[in-house]
């Protein structure tokens, strides 16, 4: 999508606000999600976050965008059979192709369903936005509507910046 309006370059993608790429996806969790200790596996949880964060990151480019790197998953709870487990994604940040997606993770006990849910994971994933051949392509730049989406913006760039420090430091060990 490029914006058609006068003094507007037709090839820069017009920005879009941080609620157009909101997704929420929830499941109950049954036993064929459960580990040896009887919660429910780290993994399936990975799969989720990863489905949601998908979700809200092709949403924000309009097409399909790939997973490029998981900068942080955090759990903090465990959780178990019956709960129902919701995923909340948005995108945070953009690049020209790539997009910083953040979700968290909730559950509401299928025991206690009269309780606030309890936030059980965080994450930060990198998706990179990719037309039918594989390639990079550009993505709409995303507008933050209130301080919350800024100091998230601000906070994906301080992600990115040690990301990329990482590499960099990575491969000068590597060089050496």
């Amino acid at each position: 999508m490029t914006d058609q309006t006068p003094g507007h370059p037709s090839n820069e993608p017009i920005g879009r606000p941080t609620a157009y790429s909101r997704v929420t996806l929830s499941r109950i969790m049954t036993a064929v999600d459960v580990n040896l200790y009887g919660t429910v596996h780290g993994g399936v949880l990975m799969k989720f976050v990863d489905d949601v964060a998908g979700a809200a990151a092709a949403r924000h480019s309009g097409g399909t965008a790939v997973t490029a790197a998981i900068d942080e998953i955090i759990f903090l709870e465990p959780v178990r059979v019956g709960d129902l487990v919701s995923a909340y994604a948005q995108v945070n940040w953009t690049g020209s192709s790539s997009m910083e997606v953040g979700v968290r993770v909730t559950s509401e006990r299928w025991d206690a369903a009269a309780t606030e849910p309890l936030t059980v994971a965080t994450a930060y994933l990198v998706f990179v936005a990719v037309d039918v051949a594989g390639h990079p392509r550009a993505v709409p730049p995303v507008l933050p509507e209130d301080m919350e989406d800024q100091r998230r913006f601000r906070e994906a760039l301080i992600r990115r910046e040690h990301r990329l420090a990482r590499r960099t430091a990575i491969q000068k060990a590597r060089a050496e």
